[in-house]
Order: C-alpha cells, then sequence, then structure tokens
C-alpha cells in the first residue's frame, strides 16, 4: 500500500477527530429537547444532510472562499444560531411543539453544520491530496464521530441545563474566528491592525462568545417584561391559575 495513502488517510482520521466538536455542540443544542427516539432521528437525518451538502460543494469551496465577506457573513449566521438555540431552550414544550421541533431541529443541523464546516472541507480536501476516495471517506467518517459526540452532549444538557449556555459560548467563539479568518476582513483590517492582530482575532471571539449569551438574556427578558408567561410555567397552570380563597 502507497506510504502517502496511509499518511493522508490517517490525517483525515485525526481531522475529523479534531473538527468535530463545534459541530456536535450546534447539533447537540438543537436536539437534546426533543425525545429519545426523535433526538436519534433527528441527529442522523441532520449530520447526513449536512454531509451531502460537503460533498457537493468540497470541489468548489475553494472558489467559494474567494467571494468577499462569506465566511464573515457564515460567522454572523453561526452567532444568530447560538442566539436562537438558547432563546429555545426558554420556550414551554408542547405535543404540538415537539413535531415542529423535530424538522425545526433537523434543519438548524443542517445548515449549521454545513456553514461551520468550512475548515473540515478545506483540511479533508488538502489531506487528501485530491483523491475522491479518500475525500469521501472523511466526510463519511465526520457522521457517525458527530453523531457520538452530538449524542452525549445532549445527554449531558438533560442533566445540566446551564451546559446549553456553554455550547452557545463556544458557538460564538466559532462565529468570531470565522469572522476574524475571513479573507476579505483580513486583507481589509490586518493592515492597519498588524501590532494588535492577535488581540483582535481574540477579542472578537470573545466579544461573541459573550455577546450571543448575553443577546439571548436580554431577549428573554425583555419577552417577559411584555407580559408573555415565564419560563418553566405550564400552559395548563396559565389558563387554569390556582383559586383564590
Amino acid at each position: 500500500m502507497d506510504l502517502q495513502f496511509v499518511i493522508s488517510f490517517l490525517s483525515i482520521v485525526v481531522i475529523d477527530l479534531v473538527l468535530a466538536g463545534d459541530n456536535a455542540v450546534v447539533i447537540a443544542m438543537a436536539a437534546h429537547r426533543l425525545e429519545p427516539t426523535q433526538r436519534k432521528r433527528a441527529i442522523f437525518i441532520g449530520a447526513a444532510l449536512a454531509v451531502i451538502l460537503r460533498v457537493l460543494t468540497t470541489f468548489v469551496v475553494a472558489q467559494l472562499l474567494q467571494v468577499p465577506f462569506l465566511s464573515a457573513v457564515g460567522g454572523l449566521l453561526v452567532g444568530w444560531i447560538a442566539v436562537k438555540l438558547l432563546l429555545d431552550e426558554g420556550e414551554t414544550e408542547t405535543a404540538n411543539r415537539e413535531v415542529k421541533g423535530f424538522w425545526h431541529a433537523i434543519w438548524i443541523i443542517a445548515v449549521a453544520d454545513f456553514i461551520m464546516s468550512t475548515d473540515n472541507i478545506i483540511a479533508i480536501g488538502g489531506a487528501s491530496g485530491g483523491h475522491f476516495g479518500l475525500i469521501l471517506f472523511g466526510l463519511g467518517l465526520s457522521i457517525p464521530i458527530i453523531m457520538f459526540c452530538s449524542n452525549w452532549i445532549a445527554g449531558l444538557m438533560d442533566r445540566y441545563s446551564w451546559l446549553a449556555e456553554v455550547g452557545a459560548g463556544i458557538l460564538g467563539w466559532t462565529a468570531g474566528q470565522m469572522i476574524a479568518h475571513d479573507r476579505k476582513v483580513i486583507e481589509l483590517l490586518r493592515p492597519s491592525l498588524r501590532s494588535v492582530w492577535p488581540i483582535f482575532d481574540w477579542g472578537i471571539r470573545v466579544v461573541l462568545a459573550v455577546g450571543v449569551i448575553l443577546i439571548a438574556k436580554g431577549w428573554m427578558r425583555l419577552r417577559a417584561s411584555q407580559g408573555r408567561p415565564a419560563e418553566g410555567v405550564s400552559a395548563v397552570a396559565v389558563d387554569n391559575p390556582p383559586h383564590i380563597r
């Protein structure tokens, strides 16, 4: 067997393991409110759709990255997804919402995973040396890795609700990284910020990691102040207030 092929194969396995983390977080946040059977189905379908999208775009991603501000816009979308997922945590569950939530979770999983997979696609494309079979292997291998990590993280979120905020912060961090590493952003800002570029690079990640949590919390407080039912109060309790003697 060709030594270069073996090295490429092992490199792709390592790349999938290293880069699966943030994708697993967004999938876990989108699916962990579903009941266990629906959760597994949503994670599998969403991850499979995302990988299909990756396969379709792997061979044009280098050209797509030349589009000005594409990565930065993707980062803003990931930031919004982080806020939306955190807002969903505060919504009351009903039987109807579970059905709607299943397809909503699949949509969030497919779109967010695809947006956040640019680095994965580039890394696998580079490690494969253009070998089509290795590219398909790398993209296919990401499905079971992400599914395992997602189920594990979702189980932890069921037990520790505060992990949802940690997950949102991780997504905000990823959004900041996508913005700071956008080719056009670097071209425009780095010359004038050369001496403080590392501070800017890390600073925008920290700002968005904290910012998505603060925005979601502020939004929830605003909705509560407008007279919406408080989080955690069931619809039954609202419709049938306790008898006042």
